[in-house]
């Protein structure tokens, strides 16, 4: 099962919508055949490692990162091809809780006389697809705000200034996030004082981690629709949405860009529903590059997941600006908790992956 994982982690940027799956058939340690979902649209891991293993496939054992689809979708269910194949006995590391699977796989296969279990690293495999199991279960894109912050907690210079903080090697580390991601967000704010692309680019020549992948959506939550003409987020390198409020006038140059209304919680667009509206969009993993208020907001609200957070060895002095917006607190106990999930050197700078606590 642990090389089923490493083969679906060969799919970690290029699966979108779908989940990154992996399948190993074996008899005994003797491996037979090996495969992982590519592309949305082609074939599923289990269709490849048949295919490998041929008449070996009988007998054998299929170990399958998730659970088999039972249904036709853009390919035929996985599950009979496991049956045809006449292999003995099934292992999945985590059920899926797509609709027109969520058991309905395991059923399949167990009506077919296939020994099945559960349950093998699946933590591992729930992780590899977090966001897809978070779309699915929760209603709402898995949310990984990055931010970058010097060593005091400042995110810029007191006239906004942040170019460039972390150092060369955490830059392109956050491609590779950005990458891996269904859609990218940032506010309005960000782009009047920034202009960012919002794309994936390939650090100084290095090859491009998303070459062969989608490119990720660019979601811009734009209330009173202040994006400017001639903003990188409107160039064809990406596709772009615009989140903004229904009594929003548009201006003539962004008719012609995709737009949503969203309505307005606070004097604010409603997170929730911006958050609903990606996961319709089959939005999987949400990267976040924005400013301390929306960063702030999606903490507050208890719609922050995980915070990628790249810390540099510098000062930027009291006078420069916070990490987030956050609202006052009064008592220690009511302070935001976050449990380390990993922390490594990136170049001169440490990156820290934390989740709050729930």
């Amino acid at each position: 099962m642990a090389h089923a994982l490493r083969l679906a982690e060969c799919g970690l940027y290029t699966t979108q919508p779908n989940p990154r799956v992996g399948c190993v058939i074996a008899h005994g340690e003797r491996v037979v055949g090996t495969g992982y979902h590519a592309r949305a649209g082609e074939p599923h891991a289990e269709v490849f490692a048949l295919r490998e293993a041929g008449a070996a496939a009988g007998g054998a054992t299929a170990y399958v990162t998730l659970e088999p689809c039972a249904h036709f979708g853009r390919t035929p269910p996985c599950a009979d091809a496991l049956v045809a194949a006449g292999v003995a006995r099934v292992v999945i590391a985590a059920e899926d809780p797509f609709p027109q699977v969520a058991g309905q796989g395991i059923a399949r296969l167990r009506a077919a006389g296939i020994a099945v279990e559960t349950g093998l690293l699946r933590e591992a495999a729930r992780e590899l697809n977090i966001g897809f199991f978070s779309r699915i279960e929760r209603g709402r894109p898995w949310v990984r705000v990055k931010l970058a912050m010097s060593l005091d907690g400042r995110t810029a210079l007191a006239n906004g200034e942040s170019k460039w903080i972390s150092g060369e090697a955490a830059r392109a580390d956050v491609q590779r996030w950005r990458a891996r991601s269904s859609a990218i967000l940032t506010g309005s704010g960000t782009v009047l004082a920034d202009d960012p692309r919002l794309t994936v680019r390939p650090p100084d020549g290095r090859e491009n981690p998303a070459a062969a992948g989608p490119r990720p959506l660019r979601v811009i939550l734009d209330r009173r629709l202040r994006t400017p003409a001639g903003s990188r987020v409107l160039d064809a390198d990406a596709p772009t949405l615009l989140m903004h409020a229904a009594e929003a006038a548009i201006p003539a140059h962004l008719l012609a860009v995709e737009r949503v209304a969203l309505p307005v919680a606070g004097g604010h667009l409603d997170l929730d529903a911006a958050l609903a509206e990606l996961a319709r969009r089959q939005v999987s993993e949400l990267h976040v590059e924005a400013g301390p208020t929306l960063c702030g907001a999606l903490f507050a609200q208890g719609l922050a997941d995980e915070l990628l957070l790249y810390v540099a060895p510098v000062l930027l002095g009291d006078a420069a600006r916070p990490l987030l917006h956050l609202p006052t607190l009064t008592d220690m106990a009511q302070r935001w908790r976050l449990n380390p999930v990993e922390q490594r050197a990136v170049g001169s700078d440490w990156r820290l992956r934390l989740r709050p606590s729930r």
